[in-house]
């Protein structure tokens, strides 16, 4: 596998977005303090999730039909080969992952040049419930054993990604599940993965998974992988 070998690699912020109508603004803004491009691709929603990132300064793509998070990200990463870029840090639309932390992506891609880095909330999982606090561990110590390396946090969409990896594309999921897919795909392909530690912001959001289906399809990974 292929990583950038620059001093300073050119990095861009990617937020996959689902009717982030009222937070993406904001999320945006903040983002860009640290980092001057963020890529919002929004998919499909039926609220103004496209206007108001568009007005914060981010570059927006949208599917004109609900694809999932997954392909929302292939889209992204699409898009930052074709403009050029190094990396992507992925960060949710909601406002859970928290911009100050940006730098310590920023500095383990220049100095290791990882295929990916993944943010590890267990370094500080205060406030995080403890459903999923389980949850993640759990998931984590499972998909660290699949990728025969330690991976403290495999379930955190905090996480940075070189445009070069060939996961990006090669992940056949589409939905939360991709996540999993290129972590194990990467790790099969003897690509370095890294870790910092981050925060998580919980503010009684509602998540998006949907349990059951969302189990289903990361079971499904796993018998197809």
């Amino acid at each position: 596998m292929t990583s950038p070998h620059t001093s300073e690699a050119r990095i861009a912020v990617v937020i996959p977005a689902f009717r982030e109508g009222e937070r993406i603004a904001r999320v945006v803004r903040d983002v860009k303090s640290f980092v001057p491009v963020v890529v919002v691709v929004d998919d499909c929603s039926p609220d103004n999730t496209s206007d108001e990132a568009h007005s914060s300064g981010a570059v927006v793509f949208k599917h004109e039909v609900n694809k999932g998070k997954g392909a929302a990200l292939k889209t992204a990463f699409k898009k930052l080969a074709e403009m050029g870029y190094d990396y992507g840090i992925t960060m949710d639309g909601d406002g859970q992952h928290d911009p100050q932390q940006l730098p310590l992506f920023i500095k383990e891609i220049n100095e290791s040049h990882a295929a990916m880095v993944v943010g590890n909330r267990f370094s500080n999982a205060q406030g995080m419930p403890k459903v999923r606090w389980l949850v993640n561990r759990s998931m984590s110590w499972l998909i660290s054993k699949i990728c025969r390396c330690s991976i403290p946090d495999t379930q955190c969409g905090y996480r940075a990604i070189a445009v070069s990896n060939p996961c990006i594309l090669a992940a056949k999921s589409d939905h939360f599940d991709y996540e999993s897919e290129v972590l194990i795909l990467t790790a099969r392909n003897k690509g370095v993965i890294k870790s910092v530690p981050v925060k998580t912001i919980y503010q009684g959001e509602v998540s998006k998974i949907r349990p059951m289906r969302d189990t289903l399809r990361f079971f499904k990974l796993l018998w197809r992988i």
